[in-house]
């Protein structure tokens, strides 16, 4: 991946799976400096790489951690790497009888509003010139064209929920920072916490390890461009319908 040495990369997010390893090959490719990782529990990184607390259910550590981040001078990067599916009293609903809305607020303020208070708060933190990049972790289930299966309701609608906040953020972002790009990720199905109970085999084909899905994730970051903000791209680099 391309950058200017003069900006740092952030990524919320550091401590889970796909984070900690976008954290780890981010900080050895010596594309940014300096690295920021930021996660509610401390996450094992290099030794380089700055830590900060973080905590996407309260706006006011959002805000904390830009201003530290801020400190450093502009940002490069910005990966939202967070998100969940099942927990306790959560988990994805084969029907509409299933609906709760307890478990459907919490799911949409992971997954939803979390990154966008990320944005709220990191979008000023962007160089306001040459290339600089805000993505956040979506999903393949997020695309109401792709949907054939059904099911899944409250996972499915706050990742279309998100990709709408990523499109319309986007536009907002391109008057002030036209070089800038704002795209939703779909890492493939990652060996991690919030795949084991559907996917409990990490071995099995068609299943990533956290390293590969980042490696995946950076080269495809690497290859847009300002045409394709706004968009959904998978791991593989092909954009996911809206």
């Amino acid at each position: 991946m391309t950058a200017s040495s003069a900006t740092s990369a952030v990524v919320v997010g550091a401590s889970g799976g796909i984070g900690q390893a976008l954290v780890c090959k981010l900080a050895a490719s010596e594309a940014y400096a300096p690295v920021f990782a930021l996660s509610r529990a401390q996450p094992s990184v290099p030794p380089s790489v700055r830590t900060h607390p973080i905590d996407l259910g309260d706006e006011a550590t959002i805000a904390e951690a830009a201003a530290k981040v801020g400190e450093a001078g502009p940002v490069g990067l910005v990966i939202v790497a967070t998100g969940i599916l099942h927990q306790d009293g959560v988990s994805p609903e084969k029907t509409v009888k299933a609906l709760d809305p307890a478990a459907m607020a919490t799911v949409f303020a992971v997954n939803t509003i979390g990154p966008a208070l990320v944005a709220k708060h990191f979008v000023p933190m962007l160089a306001r010139r040459g290339r600089c990049v805000f993505a956040a972790l979506s999903a393949r289930v997020g695309s109401i064209d792709d949907n054939r299966l059904g099911g899944w309701y409250t996972y499915r609608a706050s990742k279309a929920a998100l990709n709408q906040i990523l499109r319309t953020l986007s536009i907002e972002v391109a008057r002030s920072r036209p070089d800038a790009i704002v795209v939703g990720l779909h890492p493939g199905t990652v060996a991690s916490d919030l795949s084991r109970p559907y996917r409990p085999d990490p071995r099995a084909d068609g299943i990533f390890q956290p390293d590969i899905s980042a490696a995946h994730l950076l080269r495809v970051l690497g290859s847009l461009g300002t045409k394709d903000t706004g968009g959904v791209f998978a791991w593989d680099g092909t954009r996911i319908p809206a």
